[in-house]
């Protein structure tokens, strides 16, 4: 991942990051430790960078460590709305995650429940 596209989206910086997009910036790279624009962002709760991400078509599903998706992120890091856009942008919710405890075999809706997210764990409800 370019620095320059990392620093943007760490940032929220959404003029740099539409025009690095404009520019052809990879919108799926990845940085050294394998996270997407889309999970720092998720992450960061940057929601309109999030939103402009989806508009580009980043891949809404691929994993970093732990297995954890952007979707994943946005509910370990408190950012609700975010993770609810990333689920109605059509993020896989069958996902699970891996290795340490605190994130094996756990699915978005697993970790909104487990953080007291009432709303957003129906709304991620496979079972619903």
């Amino acid at each position: 991942m370019d620095a320059a596209w990392e620093d943007a989206i760490k940032l929220g910086d959404i003029q740099i990051v539409l025009d690095l997009l404009v520019r052809g910036t990879d919108v799926n790279a990845r940085d050294r430790y394998r996270q997407t624009a889309l999970m720092l962002a998720a992450h960061a709760g940057h929601r309109e960078v999030v939103e402009i991400l989806i508009a580009h078509r980043a891949n809404l599903n691929i994993t970093a460590k732990f297995g954890l998706s952007a979707l994943m992120l946005a509910i370990i890091t408190g950012h609700p709305e975010v993770a609810r856009l990333l689920a109605k942008a059509g993020a896989d919710l069958s996902l699970r995650g891996s290795g340490t405890p605190g994130f094996a075999d756990k699915t978005a809706y697993d970790l909104a429940l487990e953080r007291g997210m009432r709303q957003l764990s129906a709304e991620l409800n496979p079972k619903t």
